[in-house]
């Protein structure tokens, strides 16, 4: 019987992120950390209630489970989905946001340097791993972080864009430097047509609502 959940493939070829990410980063990433991630859950789920639900519903199931093997199910569903999420917010292609979404930057933070800025100053200081999100929270964006495997969308909060600052995502390229892997990604290569489009998600849902 085939694994339920496999490696999503990336959305554009390993050394297509370099310079400001590596090939030999993502490389590493991708094949060794992100896949352990999803080799670890289908053992986890393997004759569970859990091995029939989608990775979301997982996700959701287990964020506030105390059990320690839903824990361990939280821990590497989160993962998988987070990294998921991570490989869709960078693109190597020069992005704009929509219309729609510089309305809501500008009516947020007045604009998109100081989000950007802002979403810098969460990845900075995430203590540890974790993640630093701009999120559609209440109807506005904001700027969240989140540490491990934690994540807004567990929590129902609407996910734009995810920036990972686990050390295992720059460590290669960047060594302890946190701070210029984010200076980079966030001025270079974040993908603002998927923050768009998952702004136009949450609308569609909330008008079906």
């Amino acid at each position: 019987m085939p694994a339920p959940f496999t490696l999503a493939p990336l959305p554009w070829d390993e050394d297509a992120l370099a310079p400001t990410i590596s090939a030999n980063t993502i490389s590493f990433h991708y094949h060794k950390h992100h896949q352990t991630y999803v080799n670890t859950l289908n053992t986890l789920v393997e004759g569970t209630k859990f091995a029939d639900m989608k990775l979301e519903e997982i996700v959701v199931a287990t964020a506030k489970g105390s059990d320690p093997k839903e824990k361990l199910l939280f821990n590497n569903s989160g993962q998988v989905w987070n990294h998921d999420f991570y490989w869709r917010s960078l693109t190597p292609a020069k992005t704009e946001p929509s219309a729609k979404l510089d309305s809501a930057i500008t009516a947020a933070f007045g604009s998109k340097d100081e989000l950007i800025a802002k979403l810098a100053d969460a990845g900075k200081t995430q203590f540890g791993s974790g993640w630093a999100w701009l999120v559609l929270k209440d109807g506005k964006l904001a700027i969240e972080k989140t540490p491990n495997a934690e994540t807004p969308m567990a929590a129902g909060i609407n996910c734009l864009l995810t920036v990972d600052v686990w050390e295992h995502a720059y460590y290669l390229d960047y060594q302890n430097a946190r701070p210029k892997y984010l200076e980079s990604v966030l001025g270079k290569i974040l993908n603002w047509e998927f923050a768009s489009e998952n702004l136009d998600k949450q609308a569609v849902r909330a008008a079906t609502e």
